[in-house]
């Protein structure tokens, strides 16, 4: 089943709202990505933090207060009328909420844990619920008056884009008629030192697929869709996906990307399409060494002819358990009136491949997408766990 993306919401480091966000995208803005102290003891890193200002939380929640709840706040209110259109049609019974995330309130409960180590007392402040994995789930549900399903998927790095699927999925088995599905991630100090503690934490800003990566940057970010069937009316829709688990190791990738390969070809195979039918692929692109070295093979065997490639993560960082969502809101940007010159997302980077791997159709400063009726977009996500990822947006007729 065809599903519909209504309406979207998104706040990163490139902006707040689809308009400051598709100009930054389309013209390669690495301005949001910056070096700060104070993640990593006695280190600074370059991070994708938001710079706007962040709504406070509605009357009657503000025991839920966390980062993360606003920006997912933010990413809400931006599609607020559609959001009470969606319920004045369907009802609030009728509507679901399905996030990914990762960190949830995690960053505001470290704080407050470092409190009590200290003073031996947990402050006023502290509210374990606010770090439980499904608070953004259930504070939008409340919020909003809603009462069909309310849940997070926590997959790590493909979280948001399996809530995606999984909302496609309700639509499709009639539990509800409307689902508000994307993901959110804050920054917080737990998770930039559990990376670094992988040495995976890049100082400078990211470069993925070239020889002289380093490794990744953390980000941050809420992207919110508004999903429902599809209607015999012009629009986005997400096509297809494929999920799929190599389980080859705890956090490294198959090297051969066999999981990835597989979930690409799912994801195909869902959407109706044929590899060459794609007009451009967001890639993972975490600039890790093994992570971009498996993602290289896992796309030349797949598009052995090439397929217009970027990896979005030098102007957003990675912003984990959003990332799935984030970077489908890209490729609905890339296919939507806010792209006016048809634009691509530019890959950014030194331009200094690596020899041992295939040479990707990495894009370029001004290409566009290819002309033609219906175009299609392909977007991947990979998790530790061998967990993957993969979806297809497109025009609907």
């Amino acid at each position: 089943m065809i599903a519909r993306l209504d309406a979207l919401g998104v706040i990163c480091a490139l902006g707040q709202g689809k308009q400051a966000v598709a100009d930054a995208l389309f013209a390669g803005d690495t301005s949001g990505m910056r070096r700060q102290e104070g993640w990593i003891p006695e280190r600074a890193v370059t991070v994708g933090a938001v710079d706007a200002p962040l709504a406070e939380m509605p009357a009657g929640f503000e025991h839920l207060a966390s980062r993360n709840n606003r920006l997912l706040l933010a990413a809400a209110l931006e599609i607020h009328d559609d959001i009470q259109a969606a319920i004045a049609k369907y009802g609030a019974s009728r509507i679901a909420v399905v996030l990914g995330t990762s960190t949830s309130g995690i960053a505001e409960a470290g704080e407050h844990i470092a409190e009590y180590v200290h003073h031996g007392e947990l402050p006023e402040a502290y509210r374990y619920s606010r770090q439980e994995i499904a608070a953004p789930a259930s504070f939008l549900a409340d919020w909003l008056g809603l009462s069909g399903p309310a849940y997070c998927q926590s997959t790590a790095c493909t979280s948001s884009g399996r809530a995606l699927l999984a909302a496609q999925r309700l639509l499709r088995m009639g539990i509800c008629d409307a689902v508000l599905c994307g993901g959110v991630d804050s920054l917080c100090k737990l998770t930039l030192n559990g990376f670094a503690s992988l040495e995976a934490v890049s100082d400078e800003r990211c470069n993925p697929f070239s020889m002289n990566r380093r490794g990744i940057n953390i980000g941050e970010a809420a992207a919110l869709f508004l999903m429902t069937r599809a209607e015999q009316r012009p629009g986005i829709g997400l096509l297809g996906g494929g999920a799929t688990s190599d389980a080859h190791h705890i956090s490294a990738p198959h090297p051969e990307g066999l999981g990835a390969q597989q979930a690409m070809r799912k994801a195909l195979s869902a959407a109706g399409l044929e590899a060459e039918q794609i007009g451009y692929l967001n890639l993972h692109g975490t600039a890790t060494t093994h992570n971009d070295a498996m993602e290289s093979l896992a796309v030349q065997a797949l598009f052995p002819a090439g397929v217009a490639c970027s990896s979005s993560k030098p102007l957003t960082g990675h912003t984990l358990g959003a990332a799935g969502a984030l970077e489908a809101a890209f490729c609905w940007l890339t296919l939507s009136d806010y792209n006016t010159a048809n634009r691509l997302p530019p890959h950014v980077w030194d331009g200094q491949a690596e020899p041992q791997l295939p040479r990707l159709k990495l894009v370029g400063g001004q290409e566009q997408l290819p002309p033609g009726e219906r175009r299609y977009l392909m977007s991947n996500s990979f998790a530790f766990g061998g967990n993957n990822i993969s979806l297809v947006l497109g025009d609907l007729p």
